[in-house]
């Protein structure tokens, strides 16, 4: 074991050289305000195509993800199938959200949004998201990182997760947003690496005798792990109904439209990557990953603890996938592996609190403390000063709020989830009044509580659902009893509609692909992750894989097929040239910088 240790401490030591570097190197050329908080609108291609990927996985895919496999079997091996529903948020939004912030200047998504409905109540709304969000889901992925230091090395938990915590600290605060994405490209090699190497030693180790014996074993194991349970529970909870199922893909969707990704996607130099990121890193890439090789972890951990295995007999969640790297991996891979978890804890810890810093930097201190008066240099510091305040409260909550970190923690992505409603408006047009936003936001927000805390999941629905439908009736029911926006208001948002339907109109092939992915999308979703996915139970069989876990391959392959149709065939992520020279030259700045 001392050896093992060795090697995760070499490799810990390599990354840490690594972060430094880029966190150092953006200390010294990052002189500008947006250049620290949205890299200067110069994030390249290749880049955001590994970053945004990893940030979008982060550690409780790594070690979350096979323990509640292990757990709660094959029924909740459907959540492999957020790398089709996390991306194809990105498929709705983010270009037009580059058009946007290229045309407009806009620098944080309030913004944006405040722009569009002229209302800044949405601004302090977007805030409290995307502080909530920054704090806890960092919360939960700093202290993921300790328990595993903890362990692995032996290194007590609160030390590991703030000497973790640190090594984040830095290099955001250093480098900005440039400095967490190039180390987001190693996060995403190490992150879908050690997922792999991790699945692939447990496949082959002696204990399992081959993929016959080890698809058989699990065949063998109590039918609970193999099913979806029922479609859906007519009270309180239910466990992994279809329904559930389809709602905490729902609640998973929030991760791109989180106020954190739509300041990401401001800051790349141009929308050429986001077809690819969407359709082949993250729904081939990660999915390949997971389908496959997190399953293999979380189902062979469960094979072990029936057949009375020493190590395996008193696991729990947490600690599935470390029991399994200390079993089966030699000492260099453990260094590896270590890395790859620690590597997507950071992923995505880093971009939340770096984004969350920039949003109380310029939609509070910038425009309300200092009223729009303040250069670059104090900008950055005090930018700085935001992203140190959000990992001490994160650090904090971990340390000393366990109940409040588990309820908040898993709130976060249902927040993100709610701004749907903002990005549906203010992107594709969707029509309530700017009172409707707000009372949709805050009431959504009130509705995700409610449903996550005290009525858990009514009709077995993540609170996500009831958050967005909360929102959405209540927007709606603002513009039906008659509320209208102001002059301005309209002619603003006829402005934006006229640019966007303008620059973003789909060529005649693209207009009728999009016909078709308007029932192609729908059906995928009721079969792949919805009420049908109940069939998946008897369906049918292939490779020795059970009916389930086929039914789930079967439907992650056709959902490539879907995300390539969408993402370049209806034109829903891919741009021209001619839209490109349009977004450089048809600016309208509309945000003062400094």
């Amino acid at each position: 074991m001392e050896s093992s240790t060795t090697w995760v401490y070499v490799f810990l030591g390599l990354y840490i050289v690594y972060c430094f570097y880029w966190g150092l190197k953006g200390y010294f050329t990052e002189k500008t305000s947006s250049g620290y908080a949205i890299a200067g609108r110069s994030i390249p291609f290749f880049a955001f195509l590994l970053a945004a990927t990893a940030a979008s996985f982060s550690g409780w895919t790594f070690i979350g993800h096979p323990g509640l496999i292990w757990r709660d079997g094959l029924a909740y091996a459907f959540a492999s199938f957020y790398v089709l529903t996390i991306p194809i948020t990105g498929t709705f939004f983010s270009k037009r959200t580059w058009l946007m912030g290229k045309r407009y200047g806009f620098i944080t998504p309030g913004d944006m949004y405040a722009y569009y409905y002229n209302n800044e109540t949405l601004r302090w709304l977007v805030v409290a998201t995307a502080v909530l969000y920054s704090i806890f889901y960092s919360a939960v992925q700093l202290m993921a990182a300790g328990a595993l230091f903890n362990v692995i090395a032996g290194v007590p938990t609160a030390y590991g997760a703030i000497f973790l915590a640190f090594i984040v600290w830095f290099y955001v605060c250093t480098g900005g947003l440039k400095a967490s994405t190039w180390v987001g490209v190693i996060q995403f090699v190490l992150l879908v690496g050690g997922i792999v190497i991790l699945g692939f030693f447990v496949m082959r180790a002696p204990e399992f005798g081959g993929w016959t014996a080890f698809s058989n074993s699990i065949k063998a194991l109590d039918p609970k792990f193999l099913e979806v349970p029922k479609v859906i529970n007519f009270g309180l909870g239910g466990g992994w109904t279809s329904v559930m199922i389809l709602t905490y893909m729902f609640a998973l969707m929030g991760i791109q439209s989180s106020p954190a990704f739509t300041m990401w996607t401001f800051g790349i130099k141009s929308p050429k990557p986001l077809a690819w990121q969407q359709a082949f890193m993250s729904t081939f890439v990660v999915g390949f990953a997971l389908f496959f090789f997190t399953a293999f972890q979380g189902m062979g951990a469960k094979v072990l603890q029936m057949a009375g295995n020493p190590a395996f007999v008193d696991i729990n969640q947490a600690t599935v996938v470390p029991t399994l790297m200390k079993t089966f991996l030699p000492p260099v891979m453990l260094g590896v592996v270590f890395m790859g978890a620690i590597a997507a804890i950071h992923s995505t810890a880093a971009p939340y609190i770096g984004t969350g810093g920039s949003i109380l930097l310029r939609d509070v201190y910038w425009r309300y403390i200092k009223k729009q008066e303040a250069s670059h240099a104090e900008q950055i510091w005090v930018n700085r000063l935001m992203a140190t305040v959000l990992t001490i409260a994160a650090l904090a909550v971990g340390l000393t709020s366990k109940a409040a970190l588990v309820i908040l923690g898993a709130l976060a992505t249902a927040f993100g989830f709610l701004m749907y409603l903002l990005l549906a408006g203010t992107l594709w047009g969707f029509r309530f009044p700017a009172v409707g936003a707000v009372v949709g936001i805050f009431s959504g927000m009130i509705a995700v509580a409610l449903t996550y805390k005290v009525w858990p999941n009514p009709l077995s629905m993540h609170c996500a659902f009831w958050g967005v439908f909360t929102a959405a009736v209540m927007a709606y029911l603002c513009r039906g009893v008659g509320i209208k926006d102001d002059e301005e208001t309209i002619e603003r948002q006829k402005e934006v509609r006229t640019f966007l339907d303008s620059i973003d109109e789909p060529s005649e092939s693209g207009k009728a692909w999009r016909k078709v992915m308007k029932v192609a999308v729908p059906v995928w979703y009721f079969f792949a992750i919805g009420p049908a996915c109940i069939w998946g139970n008897t369906a049918f069989s292939f490779a020795g894989f059970p009916s389930l876990w086929s039914w789930q391959i079967t439907w992650w392959i056709l959902g490539i097929i879907m995300m390539w149709a969408l993402c370049f065939k209806a034109e829903m992520s891919t741009t021209n040239e001619t839209q490109i020279q349009r977004a450089e030259v048809e600016t309208m700045n509309v945000v003062r910088e400094a």
